[in-house]
């Protein structure tokens, strides 16, 4: 370490140097008064370099510093706890409060297997709101249509940006209650921070005009993207950070990753998927601690938005340039997808007496439903549609179905106008917008041609399927609001396809794609 010492000692010699140069060959106009603007404008420009070299010379420090502890630990044999965050001696610089708490900067980790080397981890941070949680649609969004591949490597971590335990408590049980499959996989974890982590608020400078209790908010949502981004740091290859009141676009994961692929020869500090403030912003994760370390340093100061365009002026606007040369610099360090792939949907802002009605114009409309060409059939159903929202339209790939409440023993038939000989099915109950409308405890069966397939299947010899009621056997089950699947060979044709439901439901139910394959 004490080479990179010397290394910074040096560093600030050559920039005492370079200032004492500027002064020492500044022009020598008649002018005494221009002369001395000049010499006041150079000095202001050095002033503006050194600040950025020291920056990223503090930055360099940190790294190795966390490097040498690593190796330290690894020389010993010790590993560093999977519990704490990364980077404490630089957080610590900035969060003084913290320096007689040893715990302060460590993760309570409520749900989750530890999953880690994935390419993408999305950050959702979450707050107490007064009117309504968007937390639960946020992520049930997010997972609509992420196919089994993709799920791999993924990991969505919710950051419960909160101290009060009966509240932590209550976010953890109602997402393992709505989402269990998920968070036993490990794609979803709950966090929470220290109940030190936090400073004392009450002390904050009023700037621009924002109340004390505003510019309380937005320092302790500073904290909040902090302690998510260090804790998500060394899970995955790419972050990105959303909120927990927004919708995704449909197809987003696979959007995201060709326009990573895209961009990769190219020089970015982050790619934005939406134009709304902090949201859909996507970052290395390698740069995660750079970004900390900037937002840490002035989290008293300025909004979060604010501080991501003054680490692009930092990086990429020459002091001697105008502003029409920074954007253009800036805009090359920015890349933004087009259409916006996240919507922000919430009204009720976290901060208290907040409407928050900001919409991403470049979102576009939604993708309600996925239309699909089936074979002929007759549709029949005990379930009561709403509007204009029918069987019939969604079977034919007009729209999406929409009905009342389903009770037990309501069913959907799929009468085909021939006997076909069918290779897979697909049924997806709700949409982006309304995912939570889904089938529960409900089977995909199917009604055999051949009397014989029917009974080879209540004698057990076919084990693809179980004896179902009216001659249907069953062939596959709605999980997660999906039923997919091929039917075995062995049944031969089938003359229809049932959707029988088990239990009665609290929620109207959604049909947004239905495929036949034959």
């Amino acid at each position: 370490m004490r080479s990179w010492h010397g290394k910074l000692l040096l560093a600030t010699g050559f920039l005492g140097c370079a200032l004492m140069l500027t002064i020492w060959h500044a022009p020598q106009p008649d002018n005494i008064s221009l002369q001395l603007d000049l010499m006041y404008e150079r000095l202001l420009r050095a002033e503006q370099r050194g600040e950025v070299l020291s920056y990223e010379l503090r930055n360099v420090l940190g790294h190795l510093q966390n490097l040498n502890s690593s190796t330290a630990a690894k020389t010993s044999g010790q590993s560093a706890p999977s519990d704490s965050l990364p980077f404490q001696h630089n957080a610590l610089l900035y969060l003084p409060h913290l320096q007689q708490q040893k715990d302060g900067l460590k993760p309570i980790i409520h749900l989750g297997q530890g999953r880690s080397g994935v390419s993408l981890v999305l950050g959702v941070p979450t707050v107490h709101r007064e009117k309504q949680s968007y937390l639960v649609n946020t992520l049930q969004s997010l997972l609509f249509d992420v196919s089994p591949a993709e799920r791999k490597e993924i990991l969505i971590v919710v950051f419960v940006a909160e101290t009060n335990a009966a509240f932590v408590n209550g976010v953890v049980q109602s997402v393992q209650n709505n989402l269990p499959d998920d968070v036993s996989s490990g794609m979803i974890e709950v966090i929470s921070p220290s109940p030190y982590y936090y400073p004392d608020f009450t002390d904050l400078k009023e700037t621009f005009g924002d109340s004390k209790e505003r510019v309380r908010w937005r320092t302790k949502q500073n904290l909040d993207y902090s302690f998510l981004m260090l804790y998500a740091q060394d899970k995955g290859s790419y972050y990105i950070q959303l909120e927990d009141d927004i919708v995704a676009k449909q197809g987003y994961s696979e959007s995201m990753k060709a326009f990573v692929q895209q961009e990769l020869s190219q020089e970015w500090l982050y790619l934005e998927f939406s134009q709304l403030g902090f949201i859909g912003k996507l970052f290395r994760s390698s740069d995660l601690p750079m970004f900390v370390e900037f937002i840490l340093m002035f989290h008293k100061d300025k909004p979060i938005d604010w501080l991501l365009d003054h680490m692009l002026w930092v990086k990429a606007c020459n002091p001697e340039k105008d502003a029409i040369h920074c954007n253009v610099a800036k805009a090359r360090l920015k890349r933004t997808y087009k259409p916006s792939l996240f919507q922000h949907v919430g009204l009720h802002s976290s901060l208290q007496g907040k409407m928050q009605s900001l919409k991403d114009k470049d979102f576009g409309k939604q993708m309600l439903f996925k239309s699909h060409s089936n074979p002929s059939a007759e549709i029949s159903s005990s379930l009561t549609h709403y509007q204009t929202y029918s069987l019939e339209r969604a079977y034919r790939g007009e729209d999406f179905f929409w009905g009342l409440t389903p009770k037990k023993d309501d069913y959907i038939i799929i009468k085909f106008t021939e006997p076909q000989t069918v290779k897979g099915f697909l049924f997806r109950s709700g949409n982006i917008e309304t995912n939570g409308d889904r089938f529960y405890n409900t089977t995909v069966e199917g009604l055999p041609v051949s009397s014989s397939v029917n009974e080879r299947v209540k004698k057990g010899e076919l084990p693809c399927c179980k004896p179902s009621s009216d001659g249907y056997v069953v062939i596959g089950s709605f999980k997660n609001g999906l039923a997919a699947g091929d039917v075995d060979k062995d049944l031969d044709q089938l003359s229809a396809i049932r959707l029988l439901v088990h239990t009665d439901s609290d929620v109207w139910v959604l049909l947004s794609e239905i495929l036949i394959k034959v």
